[in-house]
C-alpha cells in the first residue's frame, strides 16, 4: 500500500458550486470547503504512509547522491483581526552507498494581533550504515524548541543524541521485525531557563506481518530511558487495503511517561480513504 490514494470528487464538487463566479468562491465557502478536505485527505494519507516502513526488507536502494523536498506556507490578514502564520519544512537525503544520511526540519511561527502565539522549531537528523541487509548502526538526533515556553511546566527546547546498532531478527516477505538499542544524551530546558543534561538509553522495535495481499499489521516501540524519567510509545496498527480505492487503518497509540501525573496516555485512530 506505498501509493496513496486521494478523495475522487472534490474537485468536481468545487467547480460545480463555484462555476457561476469564481471570485466567490471564499465568500459562499466553496474554496475553504476544497481546502479542509485536502487538509483531512493528506492527514489521512500521512497516516497510512506511516505504517510503510522503507527500511524493512534490508538496506534500501536510495537514489545515490542528494535528494530531497522543500515547502514553504505563509498567511497575512488584515483588517478587524490582524495575524499572520509561516511554516517551513525541508527534507534532505544523502546516499553514499552503504550510508544513508537524512535531514529533516520544520518551522511553525504564527502572530495574533502583534502577539506570537507559536514560535516551534523541529529537526531530525537520522543516519544508519548498513554492513548487510541484517546488520547496521544508526545514529539519531533531535532537537524541539518552544519559543513561548516561559514557566517550570513548559519544555523550551528537549533534544536527543545518541548511536548505537540495529538487526533484523526477521527478514521475509510476509514477516520483518527488526530492533535497535544505543546509548545517547538526553538534554532537557524549562521556560525558566533551567536544564538538564544526562545520559539517556534507547531501544526500538519495528514489527511487520502481513497476513494476506490486502492485510497487514503493525508494532512499532520505542523506550527512552534517563535519570529524569522513562518513556515509552507503542503504535499497534491494522492496515486494510480491499481495492484500489478504498483503504483503511486502525491503530492504538499508548504513550507512558513516569514524569507525568497522569502517565499513560491512549489514542484510538481510525484513517479511511475512499475513491470513486
Amino acid at each position: 500500500m506505498k501509493q496513496t490514494l486521494r478523495l475522487a470528487g472534490a474537485s468536481t464538487l468545487v467547480l460545480l458550486l463555484a462555476a457561476p463566479a469564481f471570485a466567490q468562491g471564499e465568500l459562499v465557502g466553496t474554496n475553504a470547503l476544497d481546502d479542509r478536505i485536502d487538509d483531512v485527505t493528506d492527514a489521512v494519507n500521512d497516516d497510512l504512509a506511516r505504517a510503510e516502513d522503507a527500511a524493512r526488507f534490508g538496506n534500501p536502494e536510495y537514489r545515490q547522491g542528494l535528494s530531497g523536498s522543500a515547502s514553504l506556507g505563509y498567511s497575512g490578514k488584515t483588517g478587524n483581526n490582524e495575524s499572520q502564520e509561516f511554516s517551513a519544512g525541508a527534507r534532505l537525503r544523502y546516499a553514499s552507498g552503504n550510508w544513508v544520511q537524512n535531514v529533516g526540519i520544520a518551522l511553525d511561527f504564527a502572530e495574533d494581533n502583534n502577539a506570537k502565539t507559536k514560535e516551534d522549531v523541529l529537526g531530525v537528523y537520522d543516519a544508519n550504515y548498513y554492513f548487510n541487509d541484517n546488520f547496521y548502526a544508526f545514529a539519531l538526533g533531535r532537537v524541539e524548541t518552544d519559543g513561548l515556553a516561559s514557566t517550570a511546566a513548559d519544555t523550551q527546547t528537549d533534544a536527543f543524541l545518541g548511536f548505537g546498532p540495529g538487526y533484523r531478527v526477521v527478514n521475509t516477505p510476509d514477516m520483518t521485525w527488526r530492533v535497535q538499542a544505543g546509548i545517547g544524551v538526553s538534554y532537557l530546558k524549562d521556560g525558566t531557563g533551567a536544564s538538564e543534561t544526562e545520559t539517556g538509553y534507547i531501544a526500538s522495535s519495528r514489527f511487520f506481518y502481513k497476513f494476506n495481499d490486502n492485510v497487514f499489521a503493525t508494532n512499532d516501540t520505542d523506550v527512552l530511558y534517563s535519570d529524569t524519567a522513562l518513556r515509552v510509545n507503542n503504535d499497534l496498527g491494522v492496515n486494510f487495503k480491499m481495492s484500489d480505492a478504498f483503504a483503511t487503518r486502525v491503530s492504538y497509540l499508548t504513550e507512558y511517561n513516569e514524569a507525568r501525573a497522569i502517565r499513560t496516555d491512549n489514542k484510538l485512530g481510525v484513517s479511511l480513504v475512499m475513491g470513486f
